[in-house]
C-alpha cells in the first residue's frame, strides 16, 4: 500500500500502479475516516498519508514527520499506554499489534482512534519499520458503549477504584487504611460525605473510623453482631446493604436512625469486608446529597469493599508478625541497664515498624572487675526473625566473651569464630568500647561497624576515628581475626555515642554527611541523656527511617578514686607503632586518673622498657596490663605478658654497652619486680606504691574543679602558680 511519502516510496512497500488506484485509496481513506502510516525505526520518522492525518485532525502543514507531534492530539493515559503496548510488541518479538484509544480534535471533541500495526525485522531479528493504518473508531464504540452503559461517569468511578486499590497496596498498618479512606479524594467521586468502618473482634465489632463530627453513636463503639445495626447486619449475612432513602433507613433500624437523622443522610451503603472467605468487618458509605443506586455503582461499590477488605487482611497480618518479630527481639535486649559508678547510661531502640521486617539491631551493657563496664553495639544483617534469633545468641557470646576477662580484641574475634560457625549465612557489624569510669579510658574495637561520636558539655560533638576490622563472621572466614584497639580519654562530662547506621542513614546523603548531620542534631539537642536520646528517635521517625535504630550513649561523671582490682589492658603487635603509642597513652591517663602523678614518669619508664623489650626479644607481640591492687598500701602494678618461655636476666652493660641497663632500670626505679610463667610464655611485672601527698591531693581537686576551698587552703592561687 502507498503510505504517502508525497512523491516519495517507503521501502519495502509496492508502488500504486496507476494514478487512478492511487486517487481511489485516497477517497477510500477519506470515507471511512482511515489513513496509514510508515515508521522507520532507525529514524524515528513517520510518514503518514492524507487519511491518517485527518483521523487525527492533524493540518499537514503542521505536521513535522515525528510521533511526538502528534502528541498534543492524543490524551495522556492513552499515550503513555500506547507506548508501552508498541514497546513490548517490539521486545517480545510480535509482528502485530493493536488498540483503541482516544484522542482529542482541535475543537475539543474527544473521540476513539483503532490503530493496526505490522512490525518489519531485519534478518537479525532487530525492528526497523511498522507499517499499519489508523481509523476512526467513534461510531462502534459510541454504539457499544450505550450497549454495555458505559458513560464517563461510570470511568471516572472506575478509575476511582483502580486508584485507590494502587494506593492500598501501599499501607502498612490499619492505621494508614483508615488515614487513606478519611483523606482520600475518592469519597468524593463517589458522592460519600463520610465513612464509618468496624473491625470484627473477638465477636465483637469495633468502630476503628467514624461519620462526621457528631456523628458518634453511644454505646456503638463495640458492638455484637446480633445487634439491629447496619455493620452487624452484613457481618452476619455477608451481603451488601443499600439504604436508599431517609425512609428506608429510619425503617429499616430505627434504634439507629434517631441518633444520626439531623446529619442529612439521604442514602447509605454498608458493605462486608470478607477475605478468604470470612468476614474482618465492615464498611459505609454515608451519602447527603443522593437517592438510589444503580446495579453499575453498586457493583463498583461492591469491589471497592473487596479491594479494601484484602488490604486490610494483609495489613493485620503484618502487624501481628512485626508484634511477634519485635517481642521476639525486645525479650532479647538487656531488661535493665545496670548502674555503673562514675558513668551516666542511656539506651534506646526505635523498630522501623515494616511489617515483619525487624532488624538485628542490639545493644548491650556489661559491667566488669574494678569498676570498668562494657558497651556494646551492633547490627545483624537482615530485617526478619532469622536476624533478630542471630542478634540474641551473639549478645549472649560477646557478653560472656567479656565477662571471662578478655582483651577488647579477643572479645570481638572469638564472636567472629562463633559467628562464622553458626548455622547461618549472616554477618554483624559491631562496637566493642571497654570503658573505666575513674580514669576516663575507652578502649575501642570496631568490627566493620560506623565510627562513634564523642559530645563535649557544651553540646558540640565530633567523630571518633577507630581503626576497624571486617564484620563479625567475615574477618573468620577470610582468617583476618586481628582487631586493633583504638584508646581515647573521656574527660568528666564527655559522652561517647554508639549507634546503628539507622541513625545517620539518610536517602541520597552518603555517610560523612550523615554523621555531620547528627553532630548538628547532637549539638542543638538536649542536654540530658535520656531526652536527647528520645530525641535522636523522634527525629528518626519524622525523617521517615527505614531501618531500626539502636543507641547507647555513655557519659562520663566527675573522676572518681580507682577500686581495688580495677584493670587496664592493651594488646601491642610487632611492628605496629600506633599500638605501642595507644599503649603509652593508656598508662600516662591511667598513672595520673588513679592518682600516682606523682611516679607518672618512673611508672611509664618502667612499662616501656619492658614493652620495648617483648616486642624486640620475643617473636609475637606483648600484652600490657594495669591493675590497681588492694591492701594497706595503694599500688599500681604493670604487667607485660609475651610467648615466650625463656626468663629475663639481668646482666651488666659495661661502659660502652647499648644494651643491659633495661632490668637495671625496673629493679631501681620500681619498688618490687619479678617474672611468672604463664601457659606457653612469661609476664614480666612490677609494683608502685603511690601515696598521694595531701597537697597532691588539694591540687588534684583544683584541676578537676571539684572544690573551690582547694585553692584557698594553699594560700589562694598565687601559692598554686609557684607549685613545683
Amino acid at each position: 500500500m502507498n503510505a504517502g511519502r508525497r512523491g516519495g516510496e517507503a521501502a519495502g512497500q509496492c508502488r500504486c500502479e496507476a494514478e487512478a488506484g492511487c486517487c481511489f485509496l485516497h477517497e477510500f481513506g477519506r470515507e471511512f475516516r482511515m489513513g496509514s502510516f510508515d515508521w522507520d525505526l532507525l529514524t524515528g520518522r513517520m510518514t503518514m498519508d492524507e487519511g491518517a492525518l485527518d483521523v487525527f485532525d492533524m493540518d499537514p502543514a503542521d505536521y513535522d514527520g515525528f510521533p511526538a507531534t502528534l502528541g498534543v492530539r492524543v490524551l495522556p493515559d492513552e499515550s503513555r499506554r500506547l507506548d508501552t503496548l508498541v514497546a513490548q510488541a517490539l521486545k517480545d518479538g510480535s509482528e502485530r499489534y493493536g488498540a483503541y484509544f482516544r484522542i482529542r480534535t482541535r475543537a475539543g471533541v474527544q473521540r476513539w482512534t483503532h490503530t493496526q500495526g505490522l512490525v518489519r525485522r531485519d534478518e537479525d531479528g532487530r525492528p526497523c519499520r511498522i507499517v499499519g493504518i489508523v481509523r476512526d473508531a467513534s461510531e462502534e464504540l459510541t454504539e457499544s458503549a450505550a450497549r454495555l452503559g458505559l458513560d464517563e461517569g461510570r470511568r471516572q468511578r472506575t478509575s476511582v477504584v483502580e486508584g485507590m486499590t494502587a494506593a492500598l497496596a501501599h499501607a502498612g498498618t490499619v492505621q494508614d487504611i483508615i488515614d487513606l479512606l478519611n483523606d482520600s479524594q475518592g469519597m468524593e467521586h463517589f458522592g460519600a460525605a463520610s465513612l464509618v468502618m468496624g473491625l470484627l473482634e473477638a465477636g465483637r465489632i469495633h468502630l476503628v473510623a467514624e461519620g462526621p463530627d457528631g456523628a458518634f453513636v453511644p454505646g456503638t463503639r463495640f458492638t455484637r453482631v446480633d445487634e439491629p445495626y447496619p455493620m452487624s447486619e452484613v457481618v452476619r449475612t455477608l451481603r451488601p446493604r443499600f439504604i436508599e432513602s431517609p425512609e428506608d433507613f429510619a425503617a429499616s433500624y430505627p434504634v439507629l436512625w434517631p441518633h444520626i437523622s439531623g446529619l442529612g443522610i439521604t442514602s447509605a451503603v454498608y458493605l462486608p469486608l470478607i477475605a478468604q472467605a470470612r468476614p474482618i468487618g465492615a464498611l459505609g458509605l454515608l451519602y447527603s446529597d443522593r437517592t438510589g443506586f444503580s446495579a453499575d455503582e453498586r457493583n463498583l461499590l461492591v469491589a471497592l469493599g473487596s479491594s479494601i477488605a484484602q488490604s486490610l487482611q494483609r495489613a493485620m497480618l503484618y502487624e501481628q508478625e512485626h508484634d511477634l518479630a519485635e517481642g521476639l527481639q525486645q525479650a532479647m535486649l538487656p531488661r535493665r541497664i545496670p548502674d555503673v559508678p562514675g558513668a551516666q547510661i542511656a539506651v534506646r531502640y526505635r523498630s522501623a515498624r515494616l511489617g515483619r521486617d525487624v532488624g538485628g539491631d542490639w545493644y548491650d551493657i556489661i559491667p566488669l572487675p574494678g569498676g570498668r563496664v562494657g558497651a556494646i553495639i551492633g547490627d545483624v544483617q537482615g530485617h526478619d526473625t532469622h536476624a533478630a534469633a542471630v542478634m540474641g545468641q551473639l549478645r549472649i557470646v560477646l557478653r560472656a566473651y567479656a565477662a571471662e576477662g578478655h582483651t577488647p580484641a579477643t572479645v570481638m574475634a572469638r564472636a567472629s569464630v562463633f559467628l562464622h560457625e553458626l548455622d547461618t549465612d549472616r554477618f554483624a557489624t559491631c562496637t566493642y568500647a571497654e570503658t573505666d569510669p575513674a580514669t576516663g579510658l575507652v578502649q575501642i574495637v570496631r568490627a566493620g561497624h560506623v565510627d562513634p561520636l564523642v559530645r563535649h558539655p557544651d553540646g558540640s560533638a565530633h567523630r571518633v576515628p577507630v581503626e576497624g576490622g571486617l564484620p563479625l563472621g567475615l574477618s573468620a572466614e577470610f582468617g583476618r581475626l586481628d582487631y586493633p584497639v583504638t584508646t581515647v580519654e573521656l574527660d568528666p562530662g564527655h559522652t561517647l555515642m554508639l549507634y546503628t547506621d539507622g541513625l545517620v542513614e539518610k536517602p541520597g546523603a552518603d555517610l560523612d554527611e550523615g554523621l555531620e548531620w547528627l553532630s548538628s542534631l547532637v549539638r542543638h539537642g538536649p542536654r540530658d541523656l535520656g531526652p536527647l536520646a528520645d530525641h535522636l528517635c523522634e527525629v528518626v521517625g519524622d525523617r521517615g527511617g527505614e531501618d531500626d535504630v539502636a543507641i547507647l550513649l555513655l557519659r562520663r561523671e566527675g573522676a572518681h578514686p580507682p577500686q581495688p582490682g580495677g584493670r587496664l589492658q592493651q594488646h601491642v603487635g610487632q611492628n605496629d607503632p600506633e599500638a605501642l603509642s595507644s599503649a603509652r597513652h593508656m598508662i600516662r591517663a591511667a598513672v595520673r586518673a588513679w592518682g600516682a602523678a606523682a611516679r607518672s614518669d618512673e611508672i611509664e619508664l618502667v612499662a616501656d622498657e619492658l614493652m620495648t623489650n617483648a616486642l624486640m626479644h620475643t617473636d609475637g607481640g606483648a600484652v600490657v596490663t594495669l591493675r590497681m591492687l588492694a591492701g594497706p598500701e595503694r599500688r599500681l602494678r604493670v604487667e607485660v605478658e609475651d610467648r615466650s618461655s625463656a626468663l629475663p636476666r639481668r646482666r651488666e652493660a659495661g661502659e660502652s654497652g647499648v644494651s643491659g641497663r633495661g632490668l637495671l632500670l625496673v629493679d631501681r626505679i620500681s619498688d618490687v619486680w619479678g617474672v611468672e610463667p604463664r601457659g606457653g610464655g612469661k609476664c614480666v611485672w612490677c609494683e608502685f606504691v603511690t601515696r598521694e601527698s595531701e597537697e597532691e591531693k588539694v591540687y588534684e581537686q583544683l584541676e578537676h574543679h571539684e572544690a573551690y576551698e582547694a585553692y584557698e587552703a594553699l594560700g589562694g592561687f598565687e601559692a598554686y602558680e609557684r607549685r613545683p
